[in-house]
């Protein structure tokens, strides 16, 4: 099933983000509490996931972002962007960019975006596959 996170599925989510670039599970504490918090009630942040009999096998995150160019109409982001490594293939991430590509059209937005530092073609063609391109922009990242 594809749909939005929960208020309590913060630790089936942070399970599979531990697949995104090795990341730890984060300490449950003051800080962690407010920054799920400040996601599960914001209205433009959407964490979409395919949940496969109470097991996340991949997610994405959709972030809208007001925007006072383009007729005033919104963008979205596209980032965090996984698949758990035993369920790779099977159409997953590509039905969570599609539930994330209906928010954006519902939203009004007049573009998405998606940066990748994955330089596998496999990936690349993926996303190319699910809609984007990497012709249009160029995307710059600063590290802070």
């Amino acid at each position: 099933m594809i749909r939005e996170i929960r208020e309590n599925d913060f630790d089936n989510l942070l399970k599979l983000y531990m697949q995104l670039h090795d990341n730890p599970f984060p300490e449950k504490n003051d800080k962690t509490a407010a920054v799920w918090n400040s996601i599960v009630n914001d209205k433009n942040h959407h964490i979409i996931v395919a949940d496969e009999n109470g097991i996340f096998v991949s997610c994405c995150v959709c972030v809208i972002v007001p925007n006072l160019t383009h007729g005033q109409r919104p963008y979205a982001l596209i980032e965090n962007v996984i698949t758990d490594k035993n369920y790779r293939k099977k159409g997953y991430a590509t039905a969570c960019l599609n539930f994330a590509k209906e928010i954006a059209q519902r939203e009004n937005c007049y573009k998405m975006m998606l940066l990748t530092g994955s330089k596998s073609k496999d990936t690349l063609n993926f996303y190319e596959q699910a809609g984007y391109n990497r012709n249009d922009k160029t995307a710059f990242i600063q590290w802070l």
